[in-house]
């Protein structure tokens, strides 16, 4: 990995992928609140590299509801049930002997069904199992400038139908789920609905323009038949999970990690049964994608 040019942060060390996409923060504690000039320049990071993460972080859920607040304020977190006490974070645990499939295990930008997606997710590790469990991101900015001119003028005023039905719905996958799974996930009618963003949107902090869809929430395309919206599509997700454009993430424990829903999709990987694997996460409120 490669360092930021000297000089590029004052309060922080950044250590980037070397694509640029992805980076680690170091030169700060994230368990006491942050000086206004150290907050900004995370930010900064934040949005130049789309996930950042913080090794060596020991939070408590306070300090980590404490900077989630502090990044902007708490997301909405629909259909799972949160902690006692702590009505913004979800502890995502996975016992030793569940069977069922892991949690986030598809390509998605968190909650892009909602009408104001959260920017950022917060995931704070706390027990990391020995094998498995890495999480893959895709850069959809770079997958987005990677399209022909003639492509990106067709995808411009095209509008993606976001849905929460594949996963949450009445008929989704987890109301077929049979086996015992500790997470309490709240099927609900309500998932079954649908709403519209731009397939194309433009990130409010770096101008880049974005592919903003993914295979779990994405079910449509606005004025499309199903047939035509399935081969766009079809290509898009298979242009937007080229290898050339991911980032694999390989846990630590008391590692926080933050991406940035509105430039990048991700899906977390199993291949952890029989070990225990705990996380905390919180999201950051987003506003309506443009």
């Amino acid at each position: 990995m490669l360092k930021e040019r000297k000089g590029a942060y004052r309060c922080i060390e950044v250590t980037p992928q070397p694509s640029g996409f992805g980076a680690e923060i170091t030169g700060l504690d994230l368990g006491r609140p942050l000086p206004p000039p150290v907050l900004e320049e995370v930010k900064a990071a934040w949005a130049a590299h789309g996930v950042v993460a913080f090794p060596d972080q020991p939070l408590s859920l306070e300090a980590q509801e404490a900077f989630t607040e502090a990044m902007g304020g708490f997301g909405h977190d629909p259909y799972i049930k949160p902690m006692p006490g702590h009505p913004n974070v979800l502890e995502l645990r996975r016992e030793p002997d569940e069977k069922a499939t892991n949690f986030g295990a598809g390509w998605h930008s968190d909650w892009s069904f909602q009408a104001t997606p959260p920017a950022a997710t917060l995931l704070h590790s706390k027990v990391v199992p020995p094998v498995g469990g890495d999480t893959l991101f895709v850069d959809a900015a770079r997958a987005y400038e990677a399209l022909s001119p003639v492509m990106q003028a067709m995808l411009a005023p095209l509008r993606a139908v976001h849905s929460a039905r594949q996963s949450y719905g009445t008929k989704g996958v987890f109301a077929k789920d049979t086996e015992k799974r500790t997470m309490q996930i709240i099927v609900s009618e309500e998932a079954d609905g649908s709403l519209t963003h731009p397939l194309v949107r433009t990130h409010p902090v770096t101008g880049r323009k974005v592919l903003f869809v993914s295979p779990v929430y994405t079910v449509g395309i606005e004025g499309m038949t199903p047939e035509e919206a399935k081969a766009i599509l079809g290509f898009l997700f298979a242009h937007l999970t080229q290898d050339r454009f991911i980032y694999r993430h390989r846990w630590r424990e008391q590692m926080l990690l933050m991406w940035d829903n509105r430039c990048t999709m991700h899906f977390a990987e199993g291949g952890y049964d029989g070990h225990l694997r705990l996380m905390h996460r919180t999201t950051v409120a987003g506003d309506v994608p443009v």
